[in-house]
């Protein structure tokens, strides 16, 4: 199991199983976790935190939602409140905004503060995938709107995400169905598979945590990007390839990048409080 130290390192994964180069491979593909799989840190956060900059809610909102997610994403087994908490507050702060303005913002917000925090080399797995032939789709529990745009601007086949109710174009802050979270991600890609006529036994997927353990299991390879301590003992344990992109120990724990965000957060808010 490789662990390259280098955050900027390009990964080595061996060509995919019975696939050739520039081939179509119609059958396979890679579902791929974003947060701190792909993005470093949430990738809601920092989509919240590109809409703070419009003015979009107060920095005490932005606090608070950013603590919750931190909770929800961080603790392994969520209870029933934590996630009917996380549920109700995920896309709350864009309730009465049009989707179209969400979008355009959203173009904004990947440049200047998501494209800089892809990691080049879980990038450079994906890219492995598409030119076997694959196809290449992000799962998350981000909302849906923000996955695509990812999957979009990075070239992937497509996305899966949690999804905001609208009516007239305008979101309401409800959410259809439940967070694409835990079984949820597996019970998607099964759904995908079907349609799209994929043999999950095909299929290789990637994360970082063991909340993920049901999307893992789900496809026929799996790989451990940036694990957190759970899915690290457990990807040793199955044979799992194990790669982390972050500086540093390697053990840190993926909700620091959070905490800094938080930080980044609160001075942002008091500079804009003193202009």
């Amino acid at each position: 199991m490789a662990e390259p130290a280098d955050p900027g390192a390009v990964a080595t994964l061996a060509e995919p199983p019975g696939s050739h180069a520039g081939t179509p491979d119609p059958t396979a593909a890679a579902f791929f976790d974003v947060d701190n799989t792909l993005l470093r840190g949430a990738s809601i956060f920092w989509f919240a935190r590109g809409l703070a900059a419009h003015d979009y809610f107060t920095a005490r909102d932005m606090l608070g939602f950013a603590w919750k997610q931190l909770k929800f994403r961080a603790t392994s087994n969520e209870d029933t409140d934590d996630i009917a908490s996380a549920r109700d507050s995920a896309l709350a702060f864009v309730a009465g905004r049009r989707v179209d303005e969400i979008v355009t913002h959203g173009e904004q917000i990947y440049d200047e503060l998501l494209a800089v925090r892809i990691w080049s080399g879980t990038r450079a797995f994906a890219q492995l995938h598409l030119d076997a032939g694959q196809k290449v789709y992000l799962v998350t529990a981000a909302p849906v709107e923000l996955a695509r745009l990812l999957a979009r601007r990075l070239g992937l086949s497509g996305a899966l995400g949690t999804v905001a109710e609208t009516r007239d174009g305008v979101y309401t802050g409800r959410l259809v169905g439940e967070i694409l979270h835990g079984a949820a991600k597996a019970e998607a890609i099964r759904a995908l598979a079907e349609r799209e006529g994929l043999d999950l036994d095909r299929c290789v997927a990637y994360s970082d945590s063991i909340n993920d353990l049901p999307m893992l299991t789900a496809a026929g390879g799996a790989v451990a990007i940036n694990p957190d301590s759970s899915l690290r003992r457990l990807a040793r344990e199955r044979g799992w390839e194990v790669h982390d992109f972050r500086t540093g120990r390697r053990a840190v724990r993926y909700a620091l990048p959070m905490v800094a965000a938080l930080a980044i957060s609160a001075g942002y808010a008091y500079h804009r409080r003193r202009r």
